[in-house]
């Protein structure tokens, strides 16, 4: 558990890294900071003691403490790919599932999967609400809930959307097992086994494996690592290539954390649109950005008139749990019969308890009690492992800077080699993924993923330094 003086040292290390407090600025008098935070004195020199150990802060005698030169400092983003427009298929992902036994072992640090740690789980709230349904609802809540899914779940997802800048109905929700199956169930509706998608590059690489398992081919189309997709160079490839689909990930985007701007996603859609191609709207970030505003869809920037080719796909295993698979889709009202089939084909339906915890949990407001504190702790972890890797990891190293959600994207110095890195990571006990599993065509040889969704303690902090003295040996083989 995070003692109170680090609760402390985090929220100041937070604003020093956003920008609050600048480079030379002083930072709030010991006193001050006391009588705010209502602690003691010898408690808020402890924080700033340890944001002097993490060369963060500076004391000047008789005067305070002062936010350190270097501080604001930050290591450079990633450099965008280069566009090498050539269908690729998709294959070699058999290493995720390789990499996931692996990295099973409880003592294992893990930085590789997008999973969310226990402790930003509200357990004791969803135990709380699955008692209660078990309780009200008996038998009806073990019984077969078949496509589109629960009433009153689709309600609130609806409800929702509006949020999102959408105008849905509870009829045009079909629930999922999970974002992944969304997926699934819209590429099978707009396209067929040879057929080409455009993605992102760097994607998601459980979207490389959808792809795989259904035989389509992918073109991997550059991001900038602020505003996202080129559409320039979408736009090159709409006039080049046969394109069936495009699958984007527009707000706090995986890989790289990025929200694409509203006038982006706007062009995006007016661009598919105008060559009649499907848009697939990879939304399960967008609940989880670090201000407040939740920022609108690509589904939501239909304008009048407009053909409707966007499939939206989400889940509440990033917000909520992982393990309680919920995730829904909002098809075009035209293809709402073909998608509930293609979910009954899948596997009938999902799990009924489920569905009426997350209806209950979002109906009386526990959903959005939650995303207040979740947003604030991912914030939190992800400008603490930025801070970790700008103090330990070599010069030379760039790291995105997400928006939102809890992962960092890493670009390392030339001659790294990232898979050969992970295997030497796994077997020290730590757990990365490693940045060819994001692409059809095995590009980002020298990058990584790492999760910041856990546990800050010794022994993580531990690991980072491991990792780092992993990629400076790899540095050193290859200057020589």
């Amino acid at each position: 558990m995070t003692s109170l003086y680090e609760q402390i040292a985090d929220d100041i290390s937070t604003n020093i890294m956003n920008g609050l407090y600048r480079p030379g600025e002083r930072l709030p008098g010991v006193r001050q900071l006391a009588q705010a935070r209502g602690v003691s004195i010898a408690t808020v020199m402890a924080a700033y003691r340890n944001l002097e150990n993490r060369t963060l802060v500076e004391a000047r005698d008789r005067s305070g403490f002062y936010v350190c030169g270097h501080s604001q400092k930050r290591l450079p983003e990633p450099a965008v790919a280069a566009f090498t427009p050539a269908p690729a298929p998709v294959t070699g992902q058999e290493l995720v599932a390789a990499m996931a036994r692996a990295a099973s072992a409880p003592a294992t640090i893990q930085l590789g999967a997008a999973v969310p740690d226990s402790s930003f789980v509200p357990m004791r709230q969803l135990q709380a609400s699955m008692a209660t349904m078990a309780r009200h609802h008996g038998l009806e809540a073990m019984t077969y809930q078949f496509p589109p899914g629960l009433a009153e779940l689709r309600r609130q997802i609806a409800r929702r959307m509006v949020n999102r800048g959408c105008v849905v109905s509870a009829d045009d929700v079909v629930i999922t097992n999970g974002c992944q199956e969304a997926l699934i169930i819209a590429l099978q509706a707009t396209t067929s086994p040879g057929d080409l998608v455009a993605l992102e590059s760097p994607a998601y690489y459980g979207l490389l494996q959808v792809l795989e398992s259904l035989q389509l081919k992918a073109l991997e189309i550059p991001v900038h690592p602020s505003t996202g997709l080129s559409l320039e160079a979408l736009e090159l490839a709409l006039s080049r290539w046969p394109i069936k689909a495009c699958v984007v990930v527009p707000n706090f985007n995986n890989p790289l954390g990025f929200c694409m701007p509203d006038e982006h996603k706007q062009r995006l859609v007016d661009l598919l649109n105008q060559h009649e191609v499907a848009l697939i709207e990879d939304d399960v970030y967008g609940d989880l950005g670090y201000h407040r505003e939740r920022p609108k869809s690509c589904k939501g920037m239909l304008r009048a008139g407009m053909a409707d080719r966007i499939y939206y796909c989400s889940s509440f295993s990033k917000t909520l749990a992982p393990g309680l698979r919920i995730g829904w889709l909002s098809a075009p009202t035209s293809q709402r019969a073909r998608v509930e089939h293609l979910k009954y084909v899948q596997n009938m339906g999902v799990n009924s308890l489920a569905q009426r915890v997350v209806a209950d949990f979002l109906e009386n407001g526990g959903y959005d009690r939650h995303l207040r504190q979740l947003t604030s702790a991912l914030a939190l972890a992800t400008s603490r492992m930025a801070s970790a890797i700008q103090q330990y990891f070599p010069a030379g190293t760039r790291v995105s800077r997400p928006e939102g959600g809890y992962v960092l994207w890493l670009e390392l110095p030339e001659g790294v080699d990232a898979i050969r890195l992970t295997q030497q990571a796994l077997q020290r006990g730590i757990s990365i993924a490693p940045g060819p599993l994001f692409s059809a065509s095995g590009r980002f040889g020298n990058c990584i993923r790492l999760s910041c969704a856990c546990r800050w303690n010794p022994a993580l902090e531990q690991g980072l330094q491991t990792l780092a003295s992993l990629i400076e040996v790899q540095m050193n083989e290859a200057s020589h």
